[in-house]
């Protein structure tokens, strides 16, 4: 079955909705095959070390962070970019305030139905 959210999303009128641990996300778009989330993170907050199925690509609206993935550290800040496969270990710390612009394939099916992944809210 085919299921996909509105067309058009405005991220100024959208509510953000709040994980803990500074973290906070906006879901900007998604159908079966792939969803956009904006993910704001105050500075000290943490994105632990986890792994999903999905394949992430993950852009940097503004602030810097640390990135590891697969065991390897990665800082980027605004305009830099970040591929990471699936089933990779990987996890963030934000060193500036700011914005992290993520899209997964396939959908995040644990976002929709209201989840907080404990990566996400630093309680793994």
């Amino acid at each position: 079955m085919k299921r996909a959210s509105n067309t058009a999303i405005p991220g100024r009128s959208s509510d953000w909705e709040q994980l803990g641990g500074g973290l906070s996300r906006q879901i900007l778009g998604w159908d079966n095959q792939i969803m956009m989330v904006k993910v704001k993170f105050e500075k000290g907050s943490i994105a632990s070390q986890h792994t999903h199925f999905h394949t992430q690509t993950s852009f940097c609206h503004s602030g810097k962070f640390e990135f590891s993935i697969d065991g390897e550290k990665h800082v980027i800040e605004a305009g830099d970019g970040l591929y990471i496969a699936p089933n990779l270990i990987h996890g963030a710390v934000c060193l500036e305030a700011g914005v992290v612009l993520d899209v997964f394939s396939p959908v995040r099916e644990d976002f929709l139905d209201g989840s907080v992944p404990s990566y996400l809210a630093g309680n793994e």
